[in-house]
């Protein structure tokens, strides 16, 4: 049975200017700069260029108001972040366009764009087109030419190399390749056809390229080397008969094995060391080209700071004057009672629709503008220590800290910060950085867990690398600087550091007695 229900709910509504202004907020330099290029190549009202003096002030005005309430009132987002509505964003971006004060506010309306900071020295920091480079798979496939290889054999070659990983280890087994060649060209060959055309791939630029596993990768690279290379043959033997103690850093276990003195076992392992681990990745074959481009540049000039937004990549945006004119002299022709034919109506209605859509997106460009830039200064105010003297000086931070300060939502914050990167005088850093945990220490004082970090880096880079500090001694020697902090927290900053466990981290050091004999020795 059918019932009618009545009831009443609370629903939190974006309008499109105000999603449209979230997702601008969001996006870094780079990315904005291609949303405004879509924005233009979609909207002929919109153009890039500076603002031109206007001739003559519009004497007619439309006597309509297109309906953009309702379309308001029927945006809604189904996201859960849309609950937290911006409540900074502009009453100008929220607001109905009211056309009679648009067309007679003239000179508001024809040049009203985004601002940018664009120079000529700018200009000639434009970055110049990449070159095309091979990837590594085409870098394979031109050295196929310079070995001895049959009609079959060239075969399997490219299905080997169609089968590498990014790293470039070949993780397929080699009865998948049998089976992918009889399937796919009707070729009949043995695992023993595809070994034989793998080592010779193995020998290929990059050295080691295509191998199962570290192990082969090392030996593959070690086999390459001239037979007179210092180390090479220990270094064989210890990756061939006692890998698992080479990757454990059992040295005296491997000395014993091996029947080598400590200096022998050195030059060896550093040899290995110096060894590539990932032949697919690093090589100057296909060098990724991962430029970062600063949001912001902070500079500490005459005790102030400078805080600059990088609007270079962003065009100055205005209203067309030509489509603007257009739409003018229809609704002057309306105004005077002139007929228009149905085509004249849906051309008036689509200028009208563009040119709603054109004012938003500019308004939304220039509050884009003032939110990041209120959200850097008020960084910049609460890690003023750091802008001016650097690493050492970074201060406990959270999104609320910059939320409270700003009087914004700390979602509107989020945004503005991830992806964003700012330029110092003391380096490039993410704005992420600047946002870390505080840690109490026996003074009661607060600071950065980044500064901590900074203290264990230092610890284990001073370490004895014979007896490595374990997690435990590193917390005590801590403790003793006037830090509380356990030793589960030095495991969890260790590993966020990417360093590895204290046994790991052994080497083998040669005393001077014993660097001079391995130099009489050679």
């Amino acid at each position: 049975m059918l019932k009618l229900k009545q009831e009443q709910k609370l629903q939190q509504k974006l309008s499109p200017q105000q999603i449209q202004y979230i997702k601008l907020l969001q996006l870094p330099t780079l990315a904005l700069e291609q949303r405004i290029k879509a924005e233009l190549e979609s909207n002929p009202l919109l153009e890039e260029g500076p603002e031109e003096e206007e001739e003559t002030p519009l004497e007619e005005a439309l006597d309509e108001t297109p309906e953009t309430a309702e379309a308001e009132a029927t945006s809604e987002t189904t996201e859960t972040e849309a609950e937290t509505v911006e409540e900074e964003a502009s009453t100008e971006i929220e607001e109905e366009i009211d056309w009679e004060e648009l067309f007679n506010n003239v000179d508001d309306l024809y040049g009203y764009k985004a601002r940018v900071d664009r120079t000529d020295e700018d200009e000639e920091r434009r970055e110049l087109p990449l070159p095309a480079r091979p990837s590594m798979i085409e870098h394979l496939r031109e050295q196929l030419v310079l070995l001895d290889l049959n009609e079959t054999e060239r075969l399997i070659a490219e299905q080997i190399i169609g089968s590498i990983d990014e790293d470039g280890y070949l993780r397929r087994p080699l009865e998948s390749i049998v089976d992918d060649l009889m399937f796919t060209h009707g070729v009949s060959v043995t695992e023993e056809d595809v070994e034989r055309v793998l080592k010779q791939i193995q020998r290929l630029d990059p050295v080691g390229i295509a191998a199962r596993d570290l192990r082969e990768c090392l030996i593959v690279q070690l086999e390459a080397m001239p037979e007179d290379t210092p180390g090479r043959e220990v270094a064989l033997r210890m990756l061939r008969e006692a890998f698992k103690d080479f990757a454990m850093k059992h040295f005296e276990a491997l000395q014993r094995k091996l029947g080598v003195s400590e200096a022998e076992l050195k030059e060896a392992y550093d040899l290995i060391q110096h060894l590539n681990p990932k032949p697919g990745e690093g090589g100057d074959v296909a060098p990724q080209q991962n430029y970062i481009v600063p949001d912001f540049t902070v500079t500490y000039q005459d005790g102030e700071f400078i805080i600059t937004l990088n609007s270079r990549n962003a065009p100055q945006l205005r209203i067309s004057r030509r489509y603007r004119q257009m739409l003018e002299q229809m609704a002057a022709e309306k105004k005077k009672g002139k007929r228009t034919n149905g085509l004249d109506e849906q051309t008036r209605a689509f200028l009208k629709n563009k040119l709603e859509s054109a004012r938003w997106f500019i308004n939304s460009i220039n509050q884009r503008r003032q939110t990041m830039l209120k959200v850097m200064k008020a960084i910049v105010e609460l890690q003023e220590d750091f802008f001016k003297y650097g690493e050492g000086h970074l201060k406990p931070m959270i999104l609320k800290d910059v939320a409270d300060r700003i009087g914004m939502d700390i979602s509107t914050v989020s945004r503005v910060v991830n992806g964003k990167y700012v330029q110092t005088d003391f380096g490039v850093y993410p704005l992420k950085y600047f946002f870390s945990e505080g840690l109490a220490t026996e003074s009661g004082e607060e600071v950065s867990n980044r500064e901590v970090k900074a203290l264990i880096q230092r610890m284990i880079e001073q370490e004895d690398k014979r007896n490595p500090l374990s997690d435990q001694k590193i917390a005590e020697l801590l403790a003793k600087q006037g830090f509380k902090i356990a030793r589960r927290t030095v495991t969890k900053y260790r590993e966020q550091l990417g360093i590895p466990v204290a046994r790991l981290r052994r080497e083998i050091v040669l005393d001077d007695q014993q660097e001079k004999e391995a130099a009489s020795e050679k």
